[in-house]
C-alpha cells in the first residue's frame, strides 16, 4: 500500500509539473553568445506566448496572434502536451478510485484492475509530455549549431523543458510504481458462489 501511495504521489508531482511545463513560457531563451555580457532585453520563447524581459527586469509578454500562422512543430507540441495532461488528470482518477483504502470499488480484482489502467495511462501521459519537449530541445540545439544562424536568432534550452524532463520522469515512475503495487491474484482470490440447496 504504501508503494502504491508513493506512485500516486509521484504522479501527482508529475501532473502538476506538466502543466507548468505547458503554461510557463520559457521554452526558448535567448542565446548569449560572444564576450559582451551586458544586453538590453532577453527574449523568452513558450507554447502560449513570447515575453521579452528589459534589462530593468520588466517583463512584457505577449499571446500569439494566430494560431495558423504557428510552425508545425508548435502546434504539435501543444495538442501532445494538452493530450499529455488530460490523460495524466484521468489517469490520477482512476488511481484514486482504484486505491486500496478507497471504498469506491468493492471487489479486489476490479480495483487491481483499475490500479493497473491508471498506471498504464499515467505512463502514456509521460511518453506524450516526453515527445515535445525532447522534440524542441533536438530543434534548438541543431539550430545553434547551424552556422547559417545568426547569434541573435539562436536559442538555448529554457526551464520549461527540464521541467517537462523531470515530470515526464515523475510520471514513469508512479506509472511503475502504481502498475508493480498491485498483488497478483491467484485461483484462490476468485469468488466462489454457492448455489442454494432445494429440497428434492
Amino acid at each position: 500500500m504504501l508503494s502504491e501511495l508513493l506512485g500516486l504521489v509521484l504522479a501527482i508531482i508529475g501532473f502538476l509539473g506538466s502543466i507548468i511545463t505547458c503554461v510557463l513560457p520559457m521554452w526558448r531563451v535567448t542565446a548569449f553568445i560572444g564576450t559582451n555580457i551586458v544586453t538590453a532585453q532577453a527574449i523568452h520563447e513558450g507554447l502560449w506566448m513570447s515575453c521579452v524581459v528589459q534589462s530593468t527586469s520588466q517583463k512584457q509578454c505577449k499571446v500569439y496572434d494566430s494560431k495558423l500562422a504557428l510552425s508545425q512543430d508548435l502546434q504539435a507540441a501543444r495538442a501532445l502536451i494538452i493530450i499529455a495532461i488530460l490523460l495524466g488528470f484521468f489517469g490520477i482518477l482512476f488511481a484514486v478510485v482504484g486505491y486500496r483504502c478507497s471504498n469506491c470499488i468493492m471487489h479486489q480484482r476490479q480495483n487491481s484492475n483499475v490500479t493497473i489502467a491508471s498506471a498504464v495511462i499515467v505512463i502514456i501521459a509521460g511518453v506524450l509530455l516526453l515527445i515535445p519537449v525532447t522534440w524542441t530541445a533536438h530543434a534548438m540545439i541543431k539550430d545553434f549549431y547551424n552556422p547559417l544562424w545568426s547569434a541573435s536568432q539562436k536559442r538555448e534550452l529554457g526551464s520549461s523543458l527540464y521541467i517537462g524532463w523531470g515530470s515526464a520522469g515523475l510520471l514513469f515512475l508512479g506509472g511503475g510504481l502504481l502498475c508493480s503495487s498491485r498483488p497478483r491474484m491467484n485461483d484462490t482470490d476468485c469468488e466462489v458462489r454457492y448455489s442454494n440447496h432445494r429440497a428434492v
